[in-house]
């Protein structure tokens, strides 16, 4: 199995490990960081057993893009069509971009809940750098690091806020995050909803090319 076939056990096991929680083969994210779990690709009764008792009765299990799905007695949260897209091919020169810290965390829930670009949390920042932009003291554009898997970093919580749409800044955003992942050896990878057609064709344009289509989805622990 190649490491983006499962992008979050590959990240938790490796350099997330620091952010991780384990119960026997389960794994996921530390509270507050992100709520994406993983059990083996071949997973048995056990290990959803172990999944369980780790997240812990009526938990969600956000399984993320992984191509396995828990027993039936786990009631289905949510479900969405995505894409994962890998870049194939030079990025033009990114704009310069400031990166975000700590102290900016409100602002980057504040525009993450207007937006809507996936879930971002009081520790989503610790998973990797963020990049801002800021007009008029209000940030009004973002975009950062999330997956970690050997040899890759994800590009996620990308968002403009409405009233600066169409100047290109989501753009600029991901081309200064793909440099800077490429500058230290790894290659750039993103997820995007398959119903999302306007970030599909900016990511095309970018030079990010469909790997394989994706599920993501969620469970109840029963």
């Amino acid at each position: 199995m190649h490491v983006l076939d499962d992008p979050v056990r590959q990240s938790l096991l490796g350099r997330h490990a620091h952010l991780a929680r384990r119960v026997g083969n389960a794994v996921t994210y530390e509270e507050g960081v992100a709520t994406f779990a993983a059990v083996p690709a071949d997973p048995s009764q056990g290990d959803w057993d172990d999944l369980g008792r780790l997240l812990g009765s009526g938990g969600l299990a956000d399984l993320f893009s992984a191509p396995v799905s828990p027993p039936a007695s786990w009631p289905p949260v949510f479900e969405l069509e995505g894409y994962q897209m890998v870049l194939d091919r030079p990025l033009t020169a990114p704009a310069p971009a400031p990166e975000l810290g700590p102290a900016d965390v409100p602002d980057m829930m504040a525009l993450t809940e207007l937006t809507r670009p996936g879930p971002f949390q009081s520790r989503t920042i610790e998973l990797g750098t963020f990049y801002g932009i800021r007009e008029n003291g209000t940030l009004i554009a973002m975009a950062g690091e999330r997956l970690q898997p050997p040899g890759w970093t994800e590009i996620s919580s990308v968002c403009t806020a409405p009233e600066a749409r169409g100047r290109g800044l989501a753009a600029d955003l991901v081309r200064t995050a793909a440099s800077r992942i490429l500058a230290r050896g790894d290659q750039p990878f993103l997820h995007v909803a398959a119903a999302n057609t306007t970030a599909v064709r900016l990511y095309e344009r970018l030079g990010f090319a469909i790997r394989r289509r994706v599920r993501f989805h969620g469970y109840r622990v029963p």
